[in-house]
């Protein structure tokens, strides 16, 4: 199967936001603990270190990328089971990222947003972000670990492409 890109561009007063979401058939509690419990972001993310609450920082060895470097998040939010809002700092500079859950029925959709000041770059974010949420998915399904090179370069031009939304309702 080949992965189809899924992220959408909205306008914002600072910028913009790279917006990806996932569906889940759980409930938001057991999605969250999939996003905040070391032992289980290591097996799509990368391992952490430190006290997880708001305020604090905790350090993030990426398991999935050449290197596997290190970088630090701060925790800005954290709000169970729904919002998690983090601002991470590496070699690569700052990113600020939030999670939210909202269950619905038997299900949940995790939105995975991306705070962007610009979009420089959009053509090799994107296919991260979509990469890296397709590894939490097969992480909660037991599914096969997909592949880095089916995302990148393959979506890296319907990221640069992509068109800021206005804000939504």
């Amino acid at each position: 199967m080949t992965p189809q890109p899924t992220g959408r561009l909205l306008t914002t007063v600072e910028g913009a936001d790279l917006v990806l979401t996932r569906t889940f058939r759980a409930p938001a509690s057991d999605v969250w603990a999939s996003v905040t419990e070391p032992e289980r972001t290591a097996r799509w993310f990368g391992t952490w270190e430190g006290h997880g609450a708001p305020g604090r920082t905790v350090h993030v060895q990426m398991a999935f990328e050449e290197g596997r470097p290190r970088s630090s998040v701060r925790i800005d939010t954290c709000e169970p089971p729904r919002r998690l809002a983090v601002t991470t700092q590496d070699s690569f500079g700052s990113w600020r990222l939030e999670v939210q859950l909202t269950e619905s029925g038997d299900g949940t959709e995790l939105r995975l947003v991306h705070h962007l000041a610009g979009t420089e770059g959009l053509g090799e974010v994107g296919p991260g972000w979509e990469y890296y949420l397709d590894l939490l998915v097969a992480s909660r399904e037991d599914g096969e670990t997909p592949r880095f090179d089916a995302y990148y370069p393959a979506m890296k031009e319907y990221f640069e492409r992509l068109t800021p939304l206005p804000p939504e309702a």
